[in-house]
């Protein structure tokens, strides 16, 4: 039989195995360590176990960290495991901003300055990828973020501040350890403390955020996207179709297409799924917001 190439060994086999396991194999060698570690390789082990992974929910309660089986669309409660999260912090002070293949996107809030990590709670593996700028204010609907993988396979994490008025958005390469700051739509008052920000979600090279505002204008609710590619932002309008009210618009991805779940309230309080065309809605409406500035 011939000899199994290094290219087969990776990409054919160690990548479908489980995470636990292919963390063990980084202890065979040096050479297995590094390639078992390159973007490439973790975004192809995520692509191949996607359909197989069992489906899990992660809760932050106020003194514990649990991780819940989902079975069939319910939760299984007898698998409840208690997870333990890398720094000494009550769970209280953490705040998930985001999530992407297995890998979250937490803020630790502390009384000095705030830390910004990617855990695995999977392989029970973090990063600290903050830097002086997140000492500044941290606010759960002024914050807020999204992760995706760039052409080259390295990971990235977009993150928005706002404060003052103005919106602050910079984007981490993992690939580079840093951050750099990103230009953002001039003219919007998205960094109004009386706008809220939802987590962001990735679909189609494009990370989704709704931005509702109570107060002025009332009801007024947006849609940020942001182009992973060109590294740009616009703003896209709900279709006139569907009614929405502010901060009850939450977004999903089901087989890697944008959904968004619409809550409703009259006589009785109403939830329904609307598929999104994307690109139908996003090149109509980039063009409205140009044309405005």
């Amino acid at each position: 039989m011939d000899r199994i190439g290094d290219d087969m060994m990776f990409e054919e086999i160690l990548s479908r195995l489980p995470a636990k396991v292919v963390c063990q194999f980084k202890c065979v060698c040096k050479q297995w360590c590094y390639e078992l570690s390159t973007p490439k390789f973790v975004l192809r082990h995520t692509r191949r176990l996607s359909n197989l992974l069992q489906k899990k929910l992660l809760s932050l309660n106020e003194h514990t960290i649990v991780v819940d089986d989902i079975v069939s669309g319910n939760l299984e409660v007898d698998t409840r495991k208690i997870v333990t999260f890398p720094y000494d912090v009550q769970p209280s002070r953490l705040i998930i901003i985001g999530s992407f293949n297995g890998l979250i996107l937490l803020c630790i809030r502390r009384t000095d300055a705030n830390e910004l990590v990617l855990w695995n709670p999977t392989i029970r593996r973090f990063k600290l990828i903050s830097d002086d700028y997140f000492s500044r204010y941290f606010g759960r609907h002024d914050d807020t973020g999204g992760m995706y993988v760039d052409e080259h396979n390295d990971l990235k994490v977009l993150h928005i501040n706002c404060f003052a008025g103005a919106v602050t958005a910079r984007v981490y390469s993992r690939h580079n350890n840093s951050w750099r700051k990103l230009s953002f739509l001039k003219g919007c008052m998205f960094g109004s403390n009386f706008y809220s920000w939802s987590p962001g979600i990735y679909s189609g090279k494009t990370i989704y955020f709704t931005v509702s505002n109570y107060w002025i204008p009332p009801g007024e609710c947006n849609i940020v996207a942001f182009d992973v590619i060109s590294e740009s932002f616009s703003i896209l309008r709900f279709p006139e179709r569907i009614q929405v009210n502010p901060c009850q618009v939450h977004f999903l991805t089901i087989s890697d297409k944008l959904h968004g779940i619409v809550v409703r309230y009259s006589d009785e309080l109403t939830a329904k799924l609307q598929c999104s065309h994307s690109s139908t809605i996003g090149s109509a409406a980039k063009d409205e917001y140009n044309s405005r500035q």
